[in-house]
């Protein structure tokens, strides 16, 4: 495979530079869409119509009723500047969560390689398990405070040391920070499904086929996405209610578990609650997915690039001092024969 070939030939930091950058870019260019689909997920709508009832079970006392409605209100009470609300967090946590991924998949993936042959396709989803569970262990707490952030009204915003201090006093201590982490961990399930998906759909519509289009890979990137995204939604809306403020309802008292969100939303607005903001979610997830992988392996190629540049370099300079090396030793030889 192309993609695992220049894998293997840059360091895990060059790789985990290449991840980081692309999905700061992606996650930058399609920021409004996060802050959107965060919103329509803490939103609680008690009963179909009931938009009295809604708006004040939102975090900002906001009822927003789809994604283009949802960014007409922001806009109009907040400014462009509202749908990049807690953007710096976001982005720091998107590069620091990637980077830990990319880091962590390119030295398990090699430890793999020196013990077993090359990893199937059962072994690299465990693989890619294994290092997302692992990047979430350090990354989580910025996720928190992002989504604390993205939740909060203008008036009441914090900066993101302010945040994580809020969450740290008003909540369990500093365990506060890493609320949502076992979801987060089974989270780790969507890009396994991404994964297996796409190479379900290449076998199944492209039989044969080693390589395929661009617009071909991205097309097939995106649908298994989208399938990812639908089987995993409850699970995204439990982390961020998790990981925002309570709703007025419970008077202050944060969520316990994942379950407890989920069964909250059930009770209030019925199962298909769970699926809340899921436009968007896909929406962001086909943007990012294609820009992420773009970008990534425009770096990954040129730091390949420049690696092999450097050594070049460095074999024409060791080339140079054996030349110089060889016309002195030349050159002494008539000296030593008289």
């Amino acid at each position: 495979m192309a993609g695992a070939s220049k894998l293997e030939k840059l360091p895990p930091w060059g790789n985990a530079v290449a991840g980081s950058a692309g999905a700061v870019l992606a996650n930058a260019l399609v920021y409004p869409l996060d802050i959107v689909k965060t919103k329509l997920q803490v939103q609680v709508k008690r009963a179909p119509g009931s938009y009295a009832e809604a708006a004040a079970s939102s975090p900002d006392h906001e009822h927003y009723a789809s994604t283009l409605d949802a960014i007409t209100k922001i806009v109009k009470a907040e400014g462009v500047a509202g749908l990049y609300a807690g953007m710096t967090g976001s982005l720091i946590g998107v590069a620091s969560t990637n980077f830990a991924y990319f880091y962590w998949y390119t030295i398990v993936r090699t430890l793999y390689l020196k013990y077993s042959a090359a990893p199937g396709t059962a072994a690299e989803l465990g693989l890619g398990a294994v290092a997302g569970a692992v990047a979430q262990l350090f990354t989580i707490p910025v996720a928190v405070v992002t989504t604390r952030q993205q939740t909060t009204t203008k008036l009441e915003r914090k900066g993101l040391l302010a945040t994580g201090k809020e969450v740290i006093d008003s909540e369990d201590g500093w365990t506060g920070l890493w609320r949502g982490l076992k979801a987060s961990l089974v989270l780790v399930v969507n890009p396994a499904i991404t994964y297996g998906a796409y190479q379900r759909l290449k076998e199944s519509l492209f039989p044969g086929r080693t390589a395929l289009k661009p617009w071909e890979a991205f097309a097939l990137g995106a649908m298994s996405k989208a399938l990812a995204t639908i089987a995993t939604q409850p699970l995204i809306v439990a982390k961020v209610g998790l990981q925002s403020r309570p709703p007025p309802a419970r008077n202050g008292k944060p969520f316990k578990s994942f379950i407890e969100v989920m069964q909250y939303i059930i009770e209030h607005e019925g199962a298909l609650g769970l699926f809340k903001g899921i436009g968007p979610q896909i929406l962001k997830g086909l943007l990012v997915q294609g820009f992420l992988m773009m970008t990534k392996e425009r770096i990954e190629l040129s730091f390949i690039l420049l690696f092999r540049y450097l050594r070049q370099v460095r074999a024409e300079k060791l080339q140079k001092l054996a030349n110089i090396a060889a016309e002195k030793a030349q050159q002494s030889r008539p000296v030593l024969l008289k």
